[in-house]
């Protein structure tokens, strides 16, 4: 086990240098690894030293673990050994305070498609750029879901947000500095009014729709019934906002990048494309709407979704911290030590997946075929896994169905292949596809 001056500078500069250089689009993308480009100091030092290795963010010791094995056992720790990493408190801003929620199936996929079908305009094809349209709709469905409001009413929310966001992304590979958030620098008097801006509409949102949702089954709705009902579960207004926060981060940004990814693999590989809209058609016909019966009987399609997030997962790395000095593989870490998991690097290590692990090969999810628990986790494993993943995956299931019933894609010859971390993994000069009417 090897040690590097992991200095946050080098960290830095290593993933700026990442981001300014791309691939030009090519049929093959197997011969760009991931790692490399959204985990570069993970991906040089790695291959410098052992794949299991010891670097320094700022003042701390951070261990890098890639075996399936040593990640199943941080993940799956029944002991409390292993505890969540807790965020810079800067980009706690964006987060907020409340669990992840992901959310339901939206029912405006056919609006979003039916203005799809008008861009046509009786041409060949036409292009779109996916990422742009995945994260306009998601963003109604959490409005929707979140408070029964349309996403007019939410949008300032997410504008908001995506400010945020780039200064978040820099707060979570900055050492936090004790008091150092009070200081009235640029940076931070942006995030005090960004934050400040946000919960003031949010505030205004719950204001103005608390009555009506009180009496449906969304977000706001049920968190008010809880507070009316339930003195243990009693929420106060900034505890809602918390939530409410969390609810259209997580449930906008992950599933938007999912679904793009997706449609790219599916228009890169029309051969799986075929074969996803062949079983879609075989379950649902060309025009119905998926029921959630149907849906269990898209395995084409789960295998697709699951390669998907093995390639692409929606985050590129797990950090855990150590509550006491514990023995993990043949490593004494001590008290103190972050744990870091590549989950970009673990999802295409050769030595798990085969030689073929950078490539679109969905047939290693079919029925009967195995992994490793601690080689497949993008949304983790164990106690700590994300408990809306279910509710993603039928999403995502639902989404593609219905665009592979009324659509045949291909990539544009405009696409750059250039994924990119941002809070979330997505592409850097959008996704570009063409769109044909079937």
């Amino acid at each position: 086990m090897s040690f590097e001056d992991g200095t946050l500078h080098q960290i830095k500069s290593k993933q700026i240098q990442a981001n300014r250089t791309f691939a030009q689009f090519a049929l093959n993308l197997s011969n760009r690894p991931m790692a490399g480009r959204v985990a570069p100091h993970y991906a040089e030092w790695s291959a410098r030293f052992d794949r299991t290795f010891v670097y320094w963010f700022g003042t701390r010791p951070r261990l890098a673990v890639v075996e399936p094995e040593l990640a199943r056992a941080v993940l799956t720790d029944p002991t409390g050994a292993f505890e969540k990493v807790g965020l810079n408190p800067s980009a706690r801003q964006l987060f907020g305070e409340g669990l992840c929620w992901v959310p339901a199936i939206a029912s405006s996929t056919s609006s979003m498609l039916d203005e799809w079908e008008a861009r046509d305009e009786n041409r060949f094809e036409f292009e779109i750029d996916v990422n742009k349209e995945f994260h306009a709709f998601t963003a109604e469905v959490i409005s929707q879901v979140a408070f029964g409001s349309s996403y007019e009413e939410g949008k300032q929310i997410f504008q908001l947000q995506e400010e945020q966001m780039l200064l978040v992304s820099l707060a979570l590979r900055s050492v936090y500095i004790p008091g150092f958030r009070f200081v009235p620098t640029k940076k931070n008097k942006k995030r005090w009014r960004l934050n400040k801006e946000i919960r003031n509409s949010l505030r205004k949102l719950i204001e103005i729709n608390g009555n009506e949702c009180e009496s449906s089954r969304n977000l706001l709705g049920l968190m008010i019934l809880a507070n009316k009902n339930d003195e243990e579960e009693k929420m106060g207004i900034e505890e809602i906002i918390d939530e409410c926060k969390t609810f259209y981060f997580a449930g906008k940004e992950t599933t938007a990048n999912f679904l793009t990814w997706v449609i790219l693999l599916l228009a890169l590989h029309e051969d799986w494309q075929r074969k996803a809209r062949e079983e879609v058609v075989c379950v649902f016909g060309l025009r119905k709407h998926p029921n959630a019966e149907g849906l269990g009987n898209l395995k084409i399609v789960s295998m697709v979704l699951k390669e998907t997030l093995r390639l692409y997962p929606p985050a590129v790395a797990l950090n855990r911290l150590t509550t006491r000095t514990v023995k993990l593989g043949k490593f004494d870490v001590p008290s103190g030590t972050h744990i870091y998991l590549p989950q970009v690097a673990i999802h295409h290590d050769v030595e798990v997946w085969g030689s073929d692990a950078n490539e679109f090969n969905p047939t290693r999810f079919a029925d009967g075929k195995g992994h490793h628990l601690g080689a497949f986790l993008p949304f983790g494993i164990g106690p700590t896994v994300c408990i809306g993943q279910n509710l993603a995956l039928l999403e995502a299931k639902v989404v593609l169905a219905m665009i592979l019933q009324r659509f045949q894609f291909t990539v544009s010859p405009s696409y750059v292949h250039a994924p990119m971390l941002l809070m979330t993994l997505q592409p850097q000069y959008g996704a570009q596809v063409l769109m044909r009417k079937i």
